[in-house]
């Protein structure tokens, strides 16, 4: 708030300055501050050494939303008075509202040093160390979201396709396949907390007919009962065969799994994602068969999809084998 006590004239410079600062107090108080703004720059013309006047017209500009004039009368009210504390807890404010936390900590913490009795700066400095946390987390949250590399966790999957392969050429359009897919379907999540049930397959360049099989199979009904379930693996087995497909990778959302329920009656030990929301990832091969399960979570207003977690096949998979197996 404007400083409500006026300097006398002999310290200030005489009365219509006095009084040019009262009126623009009064207009502060009333909430016009773009007034109490045009008030105090008269004031400064005739008293430009008063710090308390340009601390006055940073607190309106503040109100004003006009950030940087505020900031830079702020620092002329330091520059004439190093020693006043009202200078650097104006400074702290209006480098808040910038969210310039770490700053406005520094301002304020200057300022808790030339009264440190002030509840009021003490009050700031707790709010304004939570503040900067709060940001530099939401901002960790947020190149988490845009810079998804499911690649990392996926290193010993990779060192298992290499023995099974052979082919280093097989082993990276397999493994390029399993990482776009996971990555994508992080990036959907993200976007909307969902994933589509599907199931994407490799398809083979030379021998599959393109015209006639999809790399894309929807499957939203796949969960909803043991028949359906049956109904659309036989379907797979067969769309894989006869599309000449190479591997297969399923995403499913985890509420829409009534059946089978790959995260019940399996323990703690076992199932380690309690209530969370999230989805699964299956990957399926003639070589190798894997299953993770990828946790949600809500942090700072956004959707954040955790590590996968690599899942014992034999106790989570979502569907039966769909490819015949080869050593």
């Amino acid at each position: 708030m404007a400083e409500a006590v006026a300097r006398s004239s002999a310290a200030t410079g005489g009365g219509e300055e006095v009084s040019l600062k009262d009126k623009g107090n009064e207009f502060f108080k009333a909430g016009n501050y773009l007034k109490a703004a045009a008030l105090y720059t008269q004031a400064i013309k005739l008293d430009p050494s008063n710090p308390s006047l340009y601390s006055n017209r940073a607190a309106a500009f503040l109100q004003l939303v006009k950030l940087n004039k505020a900031l830079a009368d702020s620092e002329t009210t330091i520059a004439l008075n190093p020693q006043w504390e009202k200078g650097y807890f104006r400074k702290g404010c209006i480098l808040e509202a910038m969210e310039r936390y770490d700053d406005a900590l520094a301002a304020f913490q200057t300022a808790l040093q030339y009264n440190s009795q002030s509840a009021e700066v003490s009050r700031k400095i707790k709010r304004i160390s939570q503040l900067a946390k709060d940001k530099k987390r939401a901002q960790e949250v947020e190149n988490m979201r845009s810079n998804v590399d499911m690649a990392k966790h996926l290193d010993t999957l990779r060192s298992e396709l290499s023995e099974k392969l052979g082919s280093e050429e097989s082993l990276k359009e397999m493994f390029s396949f399993l990482v776009e897919t996971m990555e994508m379907a992080v990036k959907s999540w993200h976007e909307n907390a969902k994933v589509d049930p599907r199931v994407y397959f490799l398809l083979d360049k030379e021998k599959t007919q393109i015209d006639k099989y999809a790399p894309v199979v929807n499957i939203d009904k796949a969960f909803e009962s043991p028949h359906t379930h049956g109904s659309c693996f036989s379907f797979l087995r067969q769309y894989a065969e006869e599309s000449f497909s190479k591997a297969a990778c399923l995403v499913t959302p985890k509420s829409i799994i009534s059946y089978p329920q790959v995260w019940k009656g399996q323990g703690p030990r076992k199932w380690r994602h309690g209530q969370h929301d999230g989805f699964f990832v299956q990957f399926e091969s003639p070589f190798l068969r894997k299953v993770w399960f990828i946790p949600s979570s809500n942090e700072k207003g956004q959707t954040l999809c955790r590590d996968p977690d690599t899942l014992d096949i034999s106790a989570h998979e979502v569907i039966p084998r769909i490819f015949k197996e080869k050593q």
